[in-house]
Formats: structure tokens, C-alpha cells, sequence
């Protein structure tokens, strides 16, 4: 009788195109600017992939490209759908808002890439690509962020890659328009220009921190001169409550009114308690209350002064905030 170990069935090979899934969600976010729909839409890519047989799938020379092909595809037939549900949305909708404790970049090697990738999750940058058509988006994200081909990206949307590369430039005219001169770093980057050096991009990071601390300071303290004195004179504030939280209709405008805003705001809940935190790739602040995230601002800033001012409070956008450890 045999005393040698029975064979074993050899380890199946690890599948291809799972580790593509953080890449996929960070392409998917910046394409719907919402990370729930992301998640959604990657999972659905994946479902698409294995309702195809071993063979089928053995057959795909680059499983990533397959992936990031049929998710582009589900997010820019998102993309139509959502412009209807918009129409019906309570107030302004704001991108929703990430934070720091995750890299949403999907990891580039590349310190420039980096850069790039962190500047596209920008809010203000978020902010613009909303303006843009569906294929626009498409177009001007999977080339200008993520260094798709326009032969590729061509037969994700259905156009011609000559056609492509006219919507990525017309997306990229947007983003461009949208920058203000003054901008200390926090606008609508998207890495399609010059990128300061180390040392400038830490110097700069330093100053809107420091901002952003003032600002959060004199909220704190509801000092309204020192509110009116840290914001531009023609400052804009959108609050996205989604018909859910409390929260003007329309834009804020003006340094004075937000400030007085802002106060009032303070006054009416009591217990509230600012924490400085990363939001979308800069200096944001994030309010709690009873231990829950109400609200996630984040911020433009020019000049040495709050130019923009997005607050989230729809708290569909904030489940990410509350998980725990997330905030």
C-alpha cells in the first residue's frame, strides 16, 4: 500500500482581471462623479465578464482593456440617464465628495501620473466636467487623465478617433475656461498643463491649509469680519442637499452674504463640531454632528481667498464619511 501523498489539484490561476477593480472605480468616478455609481458600474463590467464562459474569457489578450471598454460604455449610457434624473433633483447637485484614506488614483507608478490623477478628483475640476456632453466626458477623461488612445476610445463612444479628439478638445476648452489666473493650485487642475515642482506643490498645499484653517476659525468663532476678510468678494457657495438636508436652493453669492450665511447656519445648530480634513485631493473641512458627518465642504481658493465654496449635505453622498474610520 502506497504511503505517498494522493495528487492535489493545482491552484487555479489567480483571474487576470481582478486586481483591475480599484483602477476601473477611480476611471469610473472621474467619468460620473459619484462613487456609488462607480461601484456599480465596475460591478456590473465585472458581472459582464464572468457571465462569460472560461474560454471566452481566455481569449481576451488584455482583460483591463475589456473592462475599462464595457465599464466607459456603461458610464457614458449612465451619463445620458443622469442628466434626466438632474432635471428632477432637488436643488444643485454637487459631485460627491471623497476622502483621503483611500487611493482613488488607482496607483500609477509614474510621481507626474500621480500628480495628474490627484488633480482630476479635484472638485472644482469635478465641478466642470459636469458641463460637458456625455461623449465629451468620456472622450476628455480616458485621454487627457488617463492616457487612453484616441483609436481605443473610438470605439468605446462609437465616433471616429478624429471625431474623438475633437470632443477631448472641446472638453479640454472647458476646463481651461473655467480656471481663474489667480488660482493658488486647488481650481479645476487637471494636470493638461504645467505642473509645479515639488517644492512649489508643497509650499502651495501649505498655504491653502493654513487657509482653510483661518476660514474654519472664524466660522468657529462666528466672526464675520474675519469670515468677509478670508472670502473673495465675488465668492460663490452651492449646497447640495438633495431634498434630504437643509440647504439653499441656489448659489450664495457674495463674500458678505456667505459669511452671514455661514453664521446663521452656526447658530442654528449647536454641537457642531469642524474637523480639517482632505476632501477630494485639498484642504477641505468636514462638520459632525452626534458623531454623524452632516456636511463635507470643499474649496476653491485664489489670491489668498475663498474664491468657491461646495457643500455637500445630501446624506445619500455621504455614507462613505460615516463608515467608520472614514472620517
Amino acid at each position: 500500500m502506497s504511503t505517498s501523498e494522493p495528487d492535489l489539484d493545482p491552484a487555479p490561476a489567480p483571474d487576470p482581471a481582478f486586481g483591475e477593480r480599484r483602477r476601473l472605480i477611480a476611471v469610473a468616478y472621474r467619468l460620473l462623479g459619484s462613487l456609488a455609481d462607480a461601484e456599480d458600474a465596475v460591478q456590473e463590467a465585472y458581472a459582464r465578464w464572468y457571465a462569460m464562459s472560461a474560454r471566452q474569457r481566455a481569449a481576451v489578450e488584455v482583460p483591463g482593456a475589456w473592462l475599462t471598454t464595457v465599464a466607459a460604455r456603461i458610464c457614458l449610457d449612465l451619463l445620458g440617464s443622469a442628466r434626466a434624473r438632474r432635471e428632477r433633483y432637488v436643488g444643485a447637485w454637487i459631485p460627491e465628495p471623497l476622502p483621503d484614506r483611500t487611493d482613488w488614483t488607482g496607483g500609477p507608478a509614474d510621481p507626474a501620473d500621480r500628480v495628474a490623477l490627484h488633480e482630476s478628483v479635484n472638485m472644482a475640476f469635478l465641478v466642470v466636467l459636469e458641463s460637458m456632453t456625455p461623449a465629451e466626458r468620456v472622450a476628455f477623461v480616458l485621454h487627457d487623465v488617463f492616457r487612453y488612445p484616441f483609436a481605443e476610445i473610438a470605439g468605446i463612444i462609437a465616433r471616429s478617433p478624429a471625431a474623438c479628439r475633437q470632443l477631448a478638445a472641446s472638453g479640454r476648452r472647458r476646463v481651461r475656461s473655467a480656471q481663474h489666473p489667480a488660482s493658488t493650485g486647488t481650481g479645476a487642475g487637471t494636470g493638461t498643463g504645467p505642473r509645479a515642482s515639488g517644492a512649489t506643490a508643497t509650499a502651495a498645499a501649505a498655504g491653502q491649509a493654513a487657509l482653510v484653517r483661518h476660514f474654519k476659525e472664524a466660522w468657529e468663532a462666528r466672526d464675520i469680519k474675519a469670515l468677509v476678510g478670508l472670502l473673495d468678494p465675488d465668492a460663490t457657495m452651492v449646497a447640495d442637499g438633495g431634498g434630504l438636508a437643509g440647504a439653499s436652493l441656489r448659489p450664495v453669492e457674495g463674500g458678505e452674504r456667505i459669511a452671514q450665511y455661514l453664521i446663521h447656519m452656526a447658530a442654528k445648530a449647536p454641537g457642531l463640531t469642524l474637523l480639517e480634513r482632505t476632501v477630494n485631493g485639498a484642504p477641505g473641512l468636514v462638520a459632525r454632528h452626534a458623531g454623524t458627518t452632516v456636511t463635507v465642504a470643499a474649496f476653491d481658493l485664489g489670491a489668498d481667498r475663498v474664491t468657491h465654496i461646495w457643500a455637500v449635505r445630501n446624506p445619500e453622498k455621504l455614507r462613505v464619511w460615516n463608515r467608520e474610520g472614514a472620517s
